[in-house]
């Protein structure tokens, strides 16, 4: 097949898995157009299979806010036709699925006909989606879609709860590539680089926004060093970083906390860690915390969203109310004092994680793509 994919070129989870969903398909051989406004960031060789395709848009007086969605619609129509794409897979209902329902109908006035696969992410939902503003052009990019996709059961009833959806929504989860994770060519993770043999070592990862509760992460982190050595890995760029710079400072923690920023070598850092913390306000589906899991590090995390199909409660580490730090801490010692209780925990998260294997997941993606091409042509 010759598949179209439309996604936020970022270090976003969504952008992360569009672009890693791509180069698993363009290996089982089909062709494979990325199309936004940069080339995703795990986007690292492009092939004979894997092309990349710059949107650009236009500067002009008139605009306000230059109208991405506009110079979106137009990129699509013109590969479309130039590359005789057979399928457009967009991440996010708006703006993408809202632009590429544009360009297929306008494909469709010069007799070109190409079917819409949309993968809900989150916050096209439950935070810009749920806006009365957005509400009835999400609705209406959705139910226009050929297919409908969910990382997660929870984001499917939160879809069907906040818009009157009249498509069906297949849940199909995130993935990751676990082969990235078994830390070969990396002798013991190399650990003594960022910790003293004492140290335990906890773990963030995520892009410092507000509904990540990143306070809540230095919080729990403070108490968890109180009672045993322990360093903090951070790692992400976004605005609560100054809070929590400042925040550690005032706790006389700074020189225990490593700021890495934005980072490509996320399975590296996760090689080091003993715990993950995830006290986020929401998530759609937690692929922090499956990349973690899959490189054997347990989860302390809130309950919320798509996390507890994740994250299982006394297997793979710990369910808590959002911003219940003292139970997060509870859990986290729990986990952390014990070192045969530690070394159970990092192999159930190992365990769990394999069924989210990207071998396991892309076919599913694989029977979508043929069933709607399938229907489209008899249509």
């Amino acid at each position: 097949m010759k598949i179209g994919i439309v996604c936020y070129p970022t270090f976003g989870g969504s952008g992360v898995v569009a672009t890693e969903l791509g180069i698993e398909l363009s290996k089982r051989g089909h062709e494979i157009h990325f199309i936004t406004y940069n080339q995703p960031v795990r986007l690292e060789l492009l092939s004979n299979n894997v092309h990349y395709h710059e949107v650009n848009v236009p500067e002009y007086p008139l605009f306000h806010y230059q109208p991405y969605e506009l110079a979106l619609s137009s990129k699509l129509v013109d590969m479309v036709k130039l590359h005789k794409i057979e399928i457009l897979h967009v991440h996010y209902a708006i703006p993408h699925a809202y632009a590429a329902y544009m360009a297929k109908k306008m494909l469709q006035e010069e007799g070109v006909y190409i079917p819409i696969v949309t993968t809900l992410h989150g916050t096209d939902i439950t935070l810009v989606g749920s806006h009365p503003f957005y509400k009835p052009a999400v609705t209406f990019s959705i139910n226009k879609s050929d297919a409908v996709t969910a990382v997660s059961q929870s984001l499917k009833d939160d879809t069907l709860r906040l818009f009157d959806i009249k498509n069906d929504i297949n849940v199909v989860p995130n993935f990751i590539d676990l082969d990235k994770y078994k830390h070969n060519g990396f002798p013991d993770c190399q650990r003594g680089m960022m910790a003293k043999e004492d140290e335990k070592i906890i773990t963030h990862i995520s892009n410092l926004r507000p509904v990540k509760r990143v306070q809540d992460v230095i919080s729990v982190f403070n108490n968890i060093q109180k009672e045993m050595p322990a360093k903090l890995m951070l790692v992400g760029e976004g605005p609560e970083r100054e809070h929590i710079e400042s925040q550690c400072q005032e706790l006389g923690i700074l020189d225990k906390v490593i700021f890495f920023g934005k980072s490509n070598e996320i399975d590296k850092i996760l090689c080091f860690s003993d715990l993950f913390l995830l006290p986020s306000q929401t998530e759609s589906f937690g692929l922090a915390a499956l990349e973690a899991m899959a490189s054997g590090v347990p989860v302390i995390s809130s309950n919320t969203g798509g996390i507890p199909e994740v994250n299982i409660h006394g297997v793979s580490g710990f369910l808590s109310n959002v911003g219940d730090v003292d139970d997060m801490t509870k859990n986290a010692l729990h986990i952390l004092r014990d070192n045969s209780r530690l070394k159970m925990f990092k192999q159930n998260a190992r365990k769990e994680s394999l069924k989210y294997d990207l071998h396991e997941i892309v076919p599913k993606y694989e029977a979508i793509y043929e069933d709607t091409l399938a229907k489209y042509l008899v249509l």
